[in-house]
């Protein structure tokens, strides 16, 4: 069955939520694209596909910019209120999400989405894929930018399926931040098949209703 498309007002432009219905209500995950990337990331697909086989709905969100079509990613502030402002449309009363426990996730630039929103959304985990601790270092002697307070912000449990060759680097585990490693570079192609089995893991481990 096709996924129902719905197009979000946000304060930069329409969002497009593709929408992948549980057969019962449990729970949700709403999760986000990459910078440059879309919705149709394998990794993404595979996390995807894992927690609807839990038996959550799943909802896959394309940022206003890719929607325009447009690939470079807008600051951080304007990507976290396109978020913000899908969230609050999928989960107001009458809405489809409404009432659900809801788990935040994204890839790359959309992993920091999600955790920087997590808070504001009430989300109950967070799933990042390949998250980007920090630029590719180009100068080894600069002084290395990290994202980990992203990370350290999160009080819910995290999971992070990072690859083993991420020139973004290894984000630490954590008290209720798990990593798993898997075989790979950003695009975590090369472990592709261990992703779904992780997702379904950790979901296991969260003892949804």
């Amino acid at each position: 069955m096709p996924d129902d498309v719905l197009e979000i007002a946000t304060p930069h432009g329409p969002a497009r939520a593709h929408l992948r219905h549980a057969r019962r209500l449990r729970a949700a995950l709403l999760i986000g694209h990459g910078a440059g990337g879309s919705i149709e990331a394998l990794d993404l697909l595979a996390a995807a596909d894992a927690a609807f086989a839990a038996g959550l709905s799943v909802v896959r969100v394309e940022q206003p910019y890719r929607v325009a079509g447009r690939r470079s990613a807008p600051p951080a502030p304007k990507l976290d209120e396109a978020w913000l402002a899908v969230h609050a449309a999928l989960t107001a009363a009458g809405a489809p999400l409404a009432g659900l426990p809801l788990l935040s996730g994204g890839r790359s630039s959309g992993a920091r989405v999600a955790c920087r929103t997590a808070t504001a959304t009430s989300a109950i985990g967070v799933l990042c894929l390949a998250f980007p601790l920090h630029p590719p270092q180009r100068n080894p002697d600069a002084e290395r930018k990290t994202r980990l307070p992203e990370l350290e912000a999160v009080t819910v449990p995290v999971l992070i399926i990072q690859g083993d060759r991420d020139p973004f680097g290894m984000p630490p585990p954590g008290p209720t931040r798990t990593v798993t490693t898997i075989a790979g570079n950003h695009s975590l192609k090369s472990g592709l098949a261990e992703v779904g089995p992780a997702v379904s893991s950790w979901l296991d481990s969260l003892n949804l209703c």
